[in-house]
Parts: structure tokens; C-alpha cells; sequence
């Protein structure tokens, strides 16, 4: 599509009335749906898992699953340049992928609940491992659904926080809401609900109005032949250098490192609560109180941002906030389980992952071009993730060997530590985009995104 002409920032009252719009509605279903089944095979796993027993370093070790949010990028040209089978016909393109990712999202995770981790671990891996691959194709679908439909840069962002106050929602959820849940069921059965939310998901994009095709008919008739193949797989690769010339490796740098410190805390989390002795009712409690409300507020300041300043500082504020939550959780550790402390560090953590999360994917956004949305943006958040799902896999190993020297919370309070000093890099290289990149897409690159 071509986007209208960026303008500056919007006034309160126009922001107000562009947040009434249904597409905006559809985009914060999508975004529920999107972020449902993350923390799922993720982090929030890994409070199920250290309450069955089983070692920190074998739960680090079942976090890379994660990789295949990481990885989408081999598959994104596929789903850019071809139609779902069945669906795609009676839904369209994009539509058809959304709902065809959710079927199988359902599926893996009501398959999770019935085997269990006492029914064999390689088997609830492997079912972990499938919602995993499903939700990254999911993703790979519902980002390119919100970057084809933005008609322009404000709206582009708009769409861009209504995804992410859809996702943080469901983070919000699987983090905390189904802690109080399973308190009182148990996890298999706060699992089974929750595969059933998908629905919700189902419903969106039966609203959702399929974007406009990006690609000719010659192209789709070419799509198997040689010159397709290479146009599909290397395609997005050199545009994006093309476009953003010596500044490409220099975003995808700032990229790569942007939330390393948050992905290598990730599956030590819930584990630390259990150790620390933290009831799952007042994690969840706390989580979706303060945690809502202080993941609302990130959310917003950080699409405001990205509207009236830019993407790129608002990308650098970002940095200087994620690192925060990190040393909160390390004088929780030497502390002890006191809920100001615990309360405080929730607060600084979800404000901090709402705004630095609709800065960078705004950022991300902007940076695609038309005719590879999909595979461009699948590129970027692949970028984005590689690097700290490759180190959080052995997060555990590392809180068990600082532990024989120093005791486990100790070993966690260094841990927590380190793990903020990764975020120095990142802020570094987002400073040098600062100097280096315009504060607001120009007007050349917004007229070329789909």
C-alpha cells in the first residue's frame, strides 16, 4: 500500500479518535492471540516445571523451544508468497495462515495439558516445541496482517500499540492470572483453559479485513520457478540492505542486542519465585494489579512516543529503561521475599517491557518494504531474539554454578546483576542510530511500506 505523508505527531483528540477505530479493535484480539501462547512454552512453563522437580538447567535447557520464534524467518518467505492450504482459499492469505497457526496452537497446547511433565518430559517438549513453531507462524502472519493494513506512519503506530496492549494482556494472563488459576485447578487444567482462549483469536481474524495483494499474478505464476525461489529467500535480504545501505548492519546490531538482558533472566524468573518462596497466589496477584496496570501505562507512553518524537529516540529510551527490572530482582534475592520489594521490581519490570517492546517493534515496522512484509519483518524480530534465546537456554547452568560457590539466592543476585550489565551494549549502539538514522522514517521509506 502507499502510506499518506508523515506528519510530525498527532494531537490528543485525534489519537482519541483513531483508538475507536474496529481495525484497532481487530489488532488487539490479534495481539491477544499473538501473545497467548509465549510464556506458555516459555517462562511461565517454567513455574510448572521447577514445582515438579525437575533441575534449573534441564528447564533452561527446554527455553530454547523458543528458538523457533527466532527462526521464523526460514519459513516467513513461504507464508509470504503462498496460500494457507484450504483456509487460504475461503479466508484469504493472510486470514487463512492466522487462523490455520491458531488451530495448532489449541491443539499442542490442550496436548500439553492432557500428557503432562510426570507423562514423559521428551513427549511435553515435543508438544512444547510444536505451540512454539505454530505461534511464530502466527506471528510471522498477524505482523504482516498489521503492517499491510496501517494505512501510514500514525497509523502504523496505533496499530503498533494495539498489538502490543493485545500481547502484554496475554502476558499478563499466562504470567500471572493463571498462577491464581492454577492455584486452585492446577496447571493441567489452567493449560486446557487457556488453549480454548485461542478462540478469541479465531474470532479476530473472521473480522479482520484481508490487506490488499502486494505481489503481481506473474510473480505468484513464478513463485516455484528458480527465479521465484531466489526472489522469495534472498529477496527481502537485499532490499533491506539496499535501502538502509551502511546503517543495515548497524540496525540489525542494535536489534540483535536491544533486549538481551531481559531474554537471559527469562526462564530463571518463576523458578527464583518458587525458590524464594513466593506463593503463586501473590505472584499473580501482584502481577495483574500493579503488573497490569504499569504494563498499560508502558504501552502507552511508548506509542505516544513513537508519535509525537519519533521511532528512534523513542527507541533509546527504551534501553535506558529495560535493564531497571534486573537489579530489582537481585535485591529481591539478597533481601528476601518482601512484597514492597517484590512489588516494586513487578512495577519497573512491566513498565519498563511495555514501553521498550512498542518502541522497538514501531522501529521494526518501519524498516520493512513492499512486497516482503512478512520476510523482512520475520528478519528483524528474528534479529531481535536469536542471540538471548541462544544464551537463556543456559541460564540455568550458569545460577547452578555460581550456587556452588556462593548458595542459590546469592547465586541469583549475581546472576540478576550480570545479566543488567549485558544492556550497556544495546544502549550504546542505539545512541550511535541517534546520530546516525533520521528521528522519523522519511518520507521516502513510509511511502514504500505496505
Amino acid at each position: 500500500m502507499t502510506s499518506k505523508p508523515t506528519r510530525r505527531g498527532l494531537g490528543w483528540l485525534e489519537v482519541g479518535r483513531a483508538l475507536a477505530r474496529p481495525k484497532v479493535a481487530v489488532m488487539l484480539a490479534l495481539g491477544f492471540a499473538s501473545g497467548l501462547p509465549f510464556l506458555l512454552v516459555g517462562n511461565t512453563l517454567g513455574f510448572w516445571l521447577r514445582e515438579e522437580g525437575v533441575a534449573l538447567s534441564a528447564i533452561g535447557f527446554l527455553s530454547w523451544v523458543g528458538l523457533a520464534y527466532s527462526l521464523k524467518f526460514l519459513w516467513a518467505p513461504l507464508i509470504d508468497k503462498a496460500d494457507a492450504p484450504l483456509l487460504g482459499c475461503l479466508l484469504g492469505r493472510r486470514r487463512g495462515w492466522i487462523v490455520a497457526a491458531q488451530i495448532a496452537v489449541m491443539a499442542s497446547l490442550a496436548g500439553m495439558a492432557i500428557v503432562r511433565p510426570g507423562g514423559g518430559l521428551a513427549a511435553f517438549a515435543m508438544l512444547s516445541l510444536v505451540a512454539a513453531f505454530a505461534s511464530s507462524t502466527q506471528d510471522i502472519v498477524i505482523d504482516a496482517w498489521r503492517i499491510e493494513s496501517a494505512d501510514g506512519d500514525e497509523e502504523l503506530a496505533l496499530l503498533t500499540a494495539a498489538h502490543q496492549l493485545g500481547y502484554r494482556a496475554a502476558l499478563l494472563t499466562t504470567e500471572a492470572l493463571i498462577l491464581i488459576v492454577a492455584a486452585g485447578i492446577g496447571w493441567p487444567a489452567s493449560y486446557g483453559l487457556l488453549a480454548g482462549a485461542m478462540g478469541i483469536g479465531m474470532a479476530a481474524a473472521w473480522f479482520a479485513p484481508e490487506p490488499r495483494r502486494i505481489i503481481s499474478g506473474a510473480v505468484e505464476a513464478t513463485l516455484w520457478s528458480l527465479r521465484g525461489l531466489f526472489d522469495a529467500m534472498a529477496g527481502p535480504f537485499i532490499a533491506f540492505f539496499r535501502t538502509h545501505g551502511h546503517n543495515a548492519l548497524l540496525m540489525l546490531a542494535a536489534i540483535s542486542l536491544y533486549r538481551l538482558a531481559d531474554f537471559m533472566i527469562g526462564p530463571m524468573i518463576n523458578p527464583f519465585y518458587a525458590d524464594l518462596g513466593l506463593a503463586k497466589e501473590t505472584v499473580g496477584a501482584v502481577r495483574s494489579s500493579v503488573g497490569l496496570g504499569a504494563s498499560i501505562a508502558g504501552v502507552a507512553f511508548g506509542g505516544l512516543s513513537a508519535l509525537r518524537f519519533g521511532f528512534v529516540p523513542t527507541l533509546l529510551v527504551g534501553a535506558l529503561l529495560s535493564p531497571g527490572s534486573n537489579i530489582a530482582f537481585a535485591a529481591m534475592a539478597l533481601l528476601g521475599p518482601r512484597l514492597e520489594i517484590f512489588t516494586a521490581a513487578i512495577l519497573v519490570d512491566n513498565f519498563a517491557t511495555g514501553f521498550a517492546g512498542v518502541a522497538l517493534v514501531s522501529y521494526m515496522s518501519s524498516l520493512t518494504s513492499a512486497g516482503y512484509t512478512a520476510t523482512q519483518y520475520a528478519l528483524l524480530s528474528s534479529f531481535y531474539a536469536l542471540l538471548g534465546k541462544a544464551v537463556k537456554g543456559l541460564s540455568g547452568v550458569m545460577v547452578e554454578a555460581l550456587a556452588a560457590g556462593s548458595g542459590l539466592m546469592n547465586a541469583y543476585a549475581l546472576f540478576f546483576t550480570g545479566s543488567a550489565l549485558v544492556g550497556i551494549p544495546a544502549l550504546f549502539l542505539v545512541w550511535l542510530l541517534t546520530r546516525r538514522v533520521p528521528a522519523s522514517p522519511p518520507a521516502t521509506a513510509s511511502s514504500a511500506k505496505t
